[in-house]
């Protein structure tokens, strides 16, 4: 595919990928887990520390291997083909199919609130509501890149904008509730536990960070270009995100988020503080500014699912020009030169997911697969370093080998946490990850002699 995307489109696309569900629904979750509105604010700094440690070792790969397919291309050089197989396939199933299905849900959702629609009528107009989204950005992204750059452009704008505003406009309603923001509590093991799992929520809240990299071979000089939107991108959503945090925490206090979630009488169930800016929003301003406000962040959450919806297709294009995909999926578009197919998979696996789970389980399920094959894929800048000392690096990683290394500790530690606190989901993740072995192999007996290496990724 031709490079035809410049640092604007990739710092958007990092942006878009990152900002969005995550940010105005986990720390609901969070703030109700935790108990505390300080704990959650340096919960959220950390995770920001996390993500840009991982940036900066991101970084580095992406100067040196700038091909199309993120993970999957540095895992495929560090590892081989099955771990870079197992890779495109999590982000298929796991990576790109559940934020898809997680940004449509939370986006018909605050569509969807000012019209109290309440029990199984409501959840049935979230998916549908959510369905037509999907396969409406789905349909553009095919359309031409033209087009797609000046819908990302425009929906990640507009998205920015509106959310520096609501920081400022919240933080100065709210300012007389500043004590608010300062709520310790005695930290006993119960309460570690709850921050350490809560990571869990914001790592899924900081995911994204990696959003241009699956683009890399369509991004103009990549080695120059893909660093500054990475590194750029997550800097300036780490501000962000600990100023829309410290809004929600001025507006509504943990203690009355936990009631709302343990409410018997809520239909949601703990999902209602999925809600927490539009919550917010009405502590704040008013029920009359609530609403309107409620299906604006909505259609602000649009800009992560076409992120999403661009990025994915990507890593099933990469699979199958690897030979490790139907190799339908590495057709293009003979009019747009765009994945037709590989995105129409990727629509059916994120339409999957939305039908069949909770807004918290397909948040807990993709941040526990995602935080697996992330570890492994940051772990390939050690084995590059042995394996390939040669190769051309026009960024390194600033602090190596700690920079990496806090990145693998954290995400490590809070994958554990994941399988400690939801033992079930966090299994179901791991069995789709595992489900990819017997998958490969099936793909590889299908080729008969031609092997899997030789359509793998090549270094520049």
């Amino acid at each position: 595919m031709p490079a035809e995307f410049g640092l604007p489109m990739a710092t958007f696309l990092v942006i878009g990928s990152m900002v969005g569900v995550g940010v105005l629904t986990t720390s609901g979750y969070t703030m109700a887990l935790v108990g505390s509105t300080r704990y959650m604010l340096l919960l959220w700094a950390a995770g920001g520390i996390v993500a840009i440690c991982g940036a900066l070792t991101l970084a580095e790969l992406t100067a040196a291997l700038p091909h199309t397919g993120g993970d999957y291309v540095y895992l495929h050089h560090a590892y081989g083909p099955l771990v870079a197989f197992l890779s495109g396939w999590v982000a298929f199933l796991i990576g790109f199919s559940g934020p898809c299905a997680a940004a449509a849900f939370a986006s018909a959702k605050y569509v969807l609130a000012p019209f109290a629609i309440q029990g199984d009528r409501a959840v049935l107009a979230q998916r549908t509501l959510a369905t037509a989204a999907v396969i409406g950005f789905a349909t553009i992204h095919v359309s031409g890149r033209r087009r797609t750059a000046r819908v990302q452009g425009l929906v990640t704008g507009l998205k920015v904008s509106l959310l520096g505003l609501l920081v400022t406009w919240g933080v100065a309603a709210g300012w007389p509730h500043r004590s608010n923001l300062n709520d310790p509590r005695p930290v006993d093991l119960t309460t570690a536990e709850a921050m350490l799992f809560s990571l869990v929520y914001i790592y899924y809240a900081y995911t994204g960070w990696n959003g241009a990299s699956y683009l890399a071979g369509e991004i103009r000089e990549p080695r120059r270009n893909l660093p500054r939107a990475i590194l750029g991108g997550t800097g300036g959503v780490m501000i962000l995100y600990l100023g829309l945090n410290a809004v929600y925490g001025l507006a509504v206090t943990p203690a009355e988020l936990r009631a709302m979630a343990d409410d018997p009488g809520n239909p949601e169930g703990p999902d209602v503080v999925a809600h927490v800016a539009e919550i917010a929003a009405r502590r704040l301003f008013g029920p009359a500014w609530s609403a309107p406000l409620s299906v604006a962040i909505g259609l602000m959450l649009l800009s992560t699912l076409s992120a999403y919806l661009l990025a994915g297709p990507r890593v099933v294009y990469a699979m199958a020009k690897a030979g490790h995909f139907p190799a339908i999926a590495a057709g293009l578009s003979p009019s747009a030169g765009t994945p037709v197919a590989a995105t129409a998979l990727q629509v059916a696996a994120a339409l999957v997911l939305l039908w069949t789970g909770s807004f918290e389980w397909i948040v807990v399920y993709a941040s526990v697969g995602l935080s697996l094959f992330s570890m492994l894929a940051m772990s390939s800048i050690f084995v590059l370093r042995w394996k390939a000392p040669g190769l051309h690096r026009p960024f390194r990683t600033p602090g190596y080998p700690l920079t990496p290394l806090v990145y693998l500790v954290m995400t490590a530690a809070l994958a554990a946490a994941a399988f400690r606190q939801r033992p079930a989901v966090s299994a179901e993740a791991l069995a789709s990850i595992l489900a990819g072995v017997p998958v490969y192999y099936m793909m590889k007996r299908a080729r008969g002699r031609r092997g899997p290496e030789a359509g793998g990724p090549t270094a520049p």
